[in-house]
């Protein structure tokens, strides 16, 4: 008997020291700007602001399980570039001793939100700002770890995503920026005269991690839904959109307090937007769109909630990234031709009788051939908490690409973000490249027309590599 107790004792600190115990912190730091007029950067025309309407925040989750630490953060801005993002990694990287490479930093996509540009002294301020915030969101996080307990779940709200990519009736499809015809078009109206059928698939399903402290009070929700953006916001006026207004309507669905940090990240949504092609909706006054959707959104992340059976505290954590070199897209000889013969047009008229942005894209398709450039490196990044599975995806991905990462994945809980750590233009995936449309133009896309097959095949082995690791 002696010798068994003297064995157990032996052996229990590695017991004890396998246990995982995890610990959660969130934070969320107000970074809404505070000089105007400022330009927000969504479109192709100058969009300036005057105000913002609702607060811009930078979002922070921090976990913890003893041997991994991660930061899992969302932005209220269009898209910031990996060197922006790097800068406030390596900042908070610097203040809680974290590795950077733990991090991951998306951005929500609101059309609505300033630029990080440094082009102007209001513009170059904000940045500092801006940057200065997501640290700080880090930094107070992992300030407030403390035992915790997690949950993941997924419930569907189908009805306010819709895919944007229509085939048109026969005769309707007009010629694109290049004077060529796609076989698909973004945003078509709504018109049953003009639409015909859509050129993919939506994800209805709004996925969530939600966090609690050891007596089971909320600490942090972090949501994921597939929709572009919804817009509406008041003119010249600046809206963190329906992700901010989700995080404020959030807490009042899980009984959160003043600390309790919601965040709605962005998903596989670049051929998903809230408009409901064939169908026409009644008018809405500056912001009720955004508002209708985020209360929806609330309402549908609380049903996920409630089939959470268990939130665990004993859960590994893990989190890979990965280098990706992909080459980037090189227009012909014929098309640099044709492009600097529209960009060559003076006469007005002429400019009019062209197709819709024909100088804008031939621009681009100039641009394209002018980089010195032949690849570049983009970031991938593959994080387990458990049972849950997370990827972050740096562009505006197509929803098909989330959802075949869905299918496949080793895991039965996982969610994709996209824009997470960079903003490199669309992602569509190689068969939507066939069918042309906004997406996949030149300068819009571009990266080799294989990247979404590249990127997938990479994220899947790492989530492999993941659940193997315990």
């Amino acid at each position: 008997m002696k010798i068994v107790v003297f064995a157990l004792l032996i052996l229990a600190p590695s017991l004890f020291a396998q246990t995982k115990t995890l610990r959660a912190g969130a934070a969320a730091v107000d970074i809404t700007p505070t000089e105007f007029p400022m330009n927000m950067p969504g479109g192709f025309s100058a969009n300036a602001a005057n105000k913002a309407h609702d607060p811009f925040h930078a979002r922070a989750l921090v976990l913890d399980d003893g041997t991994t630490t991660l930061a899992m953060v969302v932005v209220d801005v269009l898209g910031a570039g990996p060197d922006v993002l790097d800068e406030a990694k390596a900042i908070a990287a610097a203040k809680t001793g974290m590795s950077a490479d733990k991090m991951l930093i998306s951005s929500t996509h609101t059309h609505s939100g300033p630029s990080v540009n440094t082009r102007s002294e209001v513009a170059a301020r904000y940045y500092k700002r801006f940057v200065e915030g997501i640290a700080e969101s880090i930094i107070q996080a992992h300030a407030a770890l403390r035992p915790a307990s997690v949950g993941a779940a997924a419930h569907p709200l189908p009805d306010e995503v819709f895919n944007r990519r229509w085939y048109l009736k026969p005769g309707k499809m007009p010629l694109n920026p290049f004077g060529r015809m796609d076989k698909v078009k973004m945003n078509p109206g709504t018109s049953p005269d003009v639409i015909d059928h859509p050129a993919g698939p939506t994800d209805p399903d709004i996925t969530i991690i939600s966090v609690q402290d050891a007596k089971r009070k909320p600490i942090a929700l972090y949501a994921n839904y597939s929709l572009h953006y919804v817009g509406g916001a008041p003119k010249g006026e600046m809206s963190a959109d329906y992700f901010g207004e989700f995080a404020r309507v959030m807490p009042s669905r899980v009984r959160g307090d003043e600390n309790f940090v919601a965040m709605m990240s962005n998903g596989t949504s670049g051929d998903i937007n809230n408009i409901p092609f064939g169908v026409t909706r009644p008018p809405r006054e500056s912001f009720e769109q955004i508002r209708i959707v985020a209360q929806k959104a609330a309402d549908t992340a609380w049903f996920a909630q409630q089939k959470i059976e268990k939130h665990r505290g004993d859960v590994t954590l893990g989190m890979l990234q990965r280098e990706i070199t992909l080459k980037y897209r090189r227009p012909s000889e014929q098309d640099v031709a044709e492009a600097r013969a529209v960009l060559a047009v003076k006469d007005k008229e002429a400019i009019e009788k062209m197709p819709r942005l024909a100088k804008n894209y031939a621009g681009s398709v100039v641009a394209a051939a002018d980089r010195q450039e032949e690849t570049i490196t983009v970031q991938i990044q593959a994080i387990r908490i458990g049972d849950i599975a997370v990827c972050g995806i740096p562009f505006e991905t197509f929803v098909e690409i989330g959802l075949d990462l869905k299918k496949r994945s080793p895991f039965p809980q996982t969610m994709v973000v996209g824009l997470a750590n960079g903003r490199h233009g669309y992602l569509p995936t190689f068969e939507q490249h066939k069918l042309g449309g906004y997406e996949t133009w030149l300068g819009t896309n571009k990266v080799q027309e294989d990247t979404s097959v590249i990127l997938t095949d990479n994220l899947l082995e790492m989530m492999a590599e993941l659940k193997k690791a315990e």
